[in-house]
């Protein structure tokens, strides 16, 4: 039996958007965490309790993103690279 040539496989390259798009959803994040301490901060001049809010609305932002992203479905490519790991082509001895 032969076994297909791996050298047909392509590294992927992520496109700079893929690659950026951490970056965009933390950024998002900050700048909610960023509005919900000034909003703390002009409502009761506290320093310590601005930080608080603004630390708490960093994580849920962060947390929400990422369930949101975990919900959606799976690219065409994504598929292929999980069908691709659960059955690899080359043996490990």
């Amino acid at each position: 039996m032969t076994q297909p040539e791996s050298s047909s496989k392509q590294p992927v390259d992520p496109s700079r958007r893929d690659r950026l798009k951490p970056l965009e959803l933390i950024g998002f994040a900050v700048v909610l965490s960023v509005f919900a301490g000034l909003v703390v901060l002009m409502a009761t001049r506290e320093i310590a309790l601005a930080g608080i809010f603004a630390g708490a609305a960093f994580i849920v932002t962060v947390m929400v993103v990422a369930l949101v992203g975990l919900g959606g479905k799976p690219s065409a490519e994504d598929e292929a690279a999980r069908k691709d790991l659960q059955h690899p082509d080359d043996v490990w001895h």
